[in-house]
């Protein structure tokens, strides 16, 4: 019995430290830290080039909607490159994406479908701009938030601006509402990240970054937004989180479809970590090492822990009353995971349901990731998650 609750509290340590501790030192060290100075956004006659590089697939659903929502963005046409990239679409969506030519949109294909990063790393040498503004057909941009993201490189010492996601509720009203809640604490992570030093992963819905850093490469079967970061860190620079750059993103409305989109990002996010894995050293990294190995590393480690959580749990079961009730609490909550994952994708599904099916399916997710880097097996292919338009905020 020793032995269980030994493991059973190692267990929980590790995920009370993932997801409540880390957070705790981070707001600790963030009050002892001199908050910034606002940052002001420039006059248009002093803003810099840019590049807004958006890669699709199949999107011919939302693609009109995306590009009128980026030309709406508040920066001057004469300072802004606006290229989207086709990953071999096989809809209409190069059709009307060629209908905004005269609008200043331009369009490069290739030839054969290849993913998301390596649609990123055939647009570089196409790109012309100070500064690139990646982000995706699925969201809609706040009108000033690309300004803002600019502004943030007035300090020298930023080499990535990430957005501030905002989950909003896709207009039939079908959201997984457990994935706004979880979006909201994310974001307030890399706000205390960036007040002790830097985020250790950009917005794959909006980031901008130095060209000179964009430039470097990323093997196709990494993650080019969190590898951002990580570049960013190597040559010397930060990755910050911009609170002002909304970036408005529609809630998944299916958990097999999430579940699937996590299986992808995390078994590209583990790859690029791998990758990256020199970062991890504190010696000459410092905090930022120990905020990667906390935000990812622990993370990722977590569903290891529930395992041995319950593993402990289910043989103190045999003797403690307590551990019974506790593993009755946790049996309850896989129920309702369980429920969420047959409920029918065309019925909106219960508050009672979604938080629960949340995070047993983004743990489970994780383990999927984790067994497919271990096998040597490769990440999905790149396949957009279709969410919707997004119902934004009335102004």
């Amino acid at each position: 019995m020793l032995l269980s609750r030994l493991l059973l509290a190692l267990a929980a340590g590790l995920c009370l430290y993932a997801y409540l501790g880390y957070p705790a030192i981070l707001k600790l060290l963030a009050v002892l830290r001199p908050s910034p100075r606002s940052r002001r956004l420039r006059q248009a006659a002093s803003l810099p080039r840019i590049s807004i590089a958006l890669p699709v697939y199949n999107e011919a659903n939302v693609i009109a909607g995306t590009l009128e929502g980026i030309l709406a963005v508040d920066y001057p046409a004469d300072r802004r490159q606006i290229l989207v990239v086709s990953d071999a679409c096989t809809d209409r969506t190069e059709e009307i994406v060629s209908s905004f030519a005269d609008r200043g949109v331009e369009l490069l294909r290739l030839a054969r479908r290849q993913g998301k990063t390596a649609a990123e790393n055939a647009a570089r040498r196409y790109l012309t701009g100070e500064f690139i503004i990646n982000t995706d057909a699925s969201v809609r941009i706040h009108p000033d938030a690309v300004k803002h993201l600019i502004a943030a490189f007035d300090n020298p010492s930023v080499g990535v601006a990430s957005a501030r996601d905002v989950s909003v509720t896709h207009l039939e009203d079908r959201a997984i509402s457990g994935e706004g809640t979880y979006v909201g604490y994310e974001m307030w992570i890399r706000d205390m990240e960036t007040a002790v030093g830097g985020i250790v992963g950009a917005s794959g819905c909006l980031y901008a970054i130095r060209a000179e850093l964009h430039r470097h490469p990323v093997p196709e079967g990494l993650s080019r937004d969190f590898a951002a970061a990580l570049t960013a860190r190597e040559h010397g620079w930060r990755a910050v989180s911009v609170p002002e750059a909304l970036c408005y993103v529609p809630r998944g409305t299916s958990l097999r479809q999430e579940y699937r989109r996590k299986v992808r990002t995390i078994t590209r996010g583990v790859a690029t970590l791998g990758h990256k894995r020199a970062l991890l050293n504190p010696l000459r990294y410092g905090a930022f090492a120990w905020m990667l190995l906390s935000h990812k590393v622990c993370r990722w480690l977590v569903p290891w822990s529930l395992l041995s959580f319950l593993a402990a749990l289910a043989a103190l079961a045999l003797t403690s009353g307590w551990a019974r009730a506790l593993l009755a609490v946790v049996g309850a909550v896989g129920a309702l995971a369980a429920i969420a994952w047959v409920w029918p994708e065309r019925r909106p599904l219960p508050r009672l349901l979604a938080l629960p099916a949340y995070i047993v399916a983004g743990n489970v997710a994780v383990l999927d990731a984790l067994l497919r880097v271990v096998g040597g097996r490769p990440a999905p292919v790149w396949a957009p998650t279709r969410r919707g338009t997004p119902a934004l905020p009335s102004s």
